[in-house]
């Protein structure tokens, strides 16, 4: 089968971009995104600065390479990461976070007490 030629230059297209699925209160929806904003490092910052108020689930692709992924985990684990070092985010940013990894974050485990 061959491909039809892109009018979209190629040097747009050769890059993965990442898009959310969020949760209105009119139902699930992909977020408008402008298309230099759909790096890894800035959908990663965004969430960080609370800019998704409920997201559900993120999908990677690139459309030179012809592929496309979940990734909500990858995302998830470095928002994780973010956190241990530190940063605050909102609760359904953290929902997000454990719906992904599997686990709780910010949970500070006790410690059994020594006697001396």
């Amino acid at each position: 089968m061959r491909k039809s030629p892109s009018i979209i230059p190629a040097d747009r297209l050769d890059r993965d971009m990442h898009f959310i699925l969020e949760d209105y209160s009119s139902g699930p929806a992909w977020r408008e995104t402008d298309e230099d904003q759909t790096d890894f490092r800035t959908l990663i910052a965004d969430m960080l600065s609370g800019q998704y108020a409920h997201p559900i689930r993120i999908v990677a692709l690139n459309p030179l390479e012809g592929w496309s992924r979940d990734a909500s985990e990858d995302v998830a684990a470095e928002l994780e990461r973010r956190v241990a070092e530190g940063f605050e985010v909102t609760e359904p940013v953290r929902e997000f976070i454990e719906r992904f990894t599997g686990r709780p974050i910010g949970v500070q485990l006790l410690l059994p007490l020594r006697e001396f």
